[in-house]
């Protein structure tokens, strides 16, 4: 696990350092003005799937557009394999699906995918054949017809994920890929995923949710506010998040009596009455749920609603912000 600075992934990319088929950013930082879009990024994303984890507005499309070659860095390199990011020569081993929805309208699907793949440089007979191969991996082989403007936002999305891949790229960068798609569709997007990633395909997800990222990465970088704060396995990063200070409402009788118990659990920071509440701050989430649990077995306690008060991502980012562990 590692926090800020340079980063060097654990586990996924230890057995592809020499491989040309990498990410890297060398100490990349791109300014808007007055204002750090992304501040002193190092990192290496080699081949599988690696998850960027991130709020809204923590840096995470700036990093993949300076990826992507959309965006020239006000300081430090991006390279992918043996190019510059910023290069053409590039774009040929790149695979961009952005978070935006922004379509040829009147076009149809199936006639969006042929377009780029002609635009990649393929014959009219080999974008043919290339475009009908991407729309039956994500899906949309038999909806390829319809035209853009009446497709929904999921339709819309495996449309992105088939420009993407229609050149067969060895990089992939998809920010905020399964949005507005079903469950149904993200099971067969993350299939088709892992799938990419088993041929040594070098894939980033970035996503603002973590259940997302749990079920897609084994690596994740996590940013806030134009940094990398995190980085490791899941299981490195799942780790640390649960040991943060968790914000606990519980409506429960006895109300005072189980506050008494509480305040006797060494992991708990303190447990404040409002109304018929309690909100506690503990320090250990897994092993207070757990003695929580024990408790209201053994004392017969009535629990009527227990939530937790800051789960979402800011809150979690803000954390690991602060550089407590």
């Amino acid at each position: 696990m590692q926090r800020a600075g340079h980063v060097h992934f654990s586990d996924q990319t230890h057995h592809v350092a020499e491989s040309p088929m990498l990410l890297v950013f060398d100490q990349v930082t791109k300014f808007y003005g007055p204002v750090i879009g992304v501040n002193n990024i190092t990192c290496r994303i080699g081949p599988g799937i690696t998850g960027l984890l991130g709020a809204n507005g923590a840096g995470k499309s700036t990093l993949i557009k300076l990826a992507s070659g959309q965006l020239r860095p006000s300081q430090g390199s991006v390279r992918i394999g043996d190019h510059s990011a910023w290069s053409t020569a590039s774009k040929d081993h790149l695979g961009y699906s952005p978070d935006i929805n922004s379509f040829y309208e009147e076009m149809t699907g199936r006639e969006f995918v042929y377009a780029m793949a002609r635009l990649h440089g393929f014959s009219r007979a080999e974008a043919r054949q290339r475009t009908e191969h991407v729309l039956d991996e994500v899906g949309m082989a038999e909806r390829g017809d319809r035209r853009l403007a009446g497709c929904s936002h999921g339709m819309r999305q495996r449309i992105k994920l088939a420009q993407a891949l229609v050149h067969d790229p060895w990089l992939l960068l998809l920010d905020e890929p399964l949005s507005g798609i079903d469950p149904g569709g993200r099971r067969e997007i993350n299939e088709l995923l892992f799938r990419l990633a088993g041929q040594g395909k070098t894939i980033l997800v970035s996503s603002h949710i973590l259940v997302e990222i749990e079920q897609l990465a084994h690596s994740i970088l996590v940013m806030s506010r134009g940094r990398i704060i995190a980085s490791g396995t899941l299981a490195e990063v799942r780790n640390l998040m649960q040991t943060r200070p968790l914000v606990v409402e519980i409506v429960a009788t006895p109300t005072r009596r189980l506050a008494a118990m509480l305040t006797e659990n060494p992991d708990v920071l303190g447990v404040e009455m409002r109304d018929d509440k309690l909100v506690v701050k503990t320090r250990n989430q897994q092993q207070f749920f757990e003695q929580f649990g024990e408790l209201v077995c053994e004392h017969g306690v009535d629990v009527r609603r227990i939530q937790s008060l800051d789960t979402g991502a800011d809150a979690v980012f803000d954390y690991l912000q602060q550089g407590r562990t």
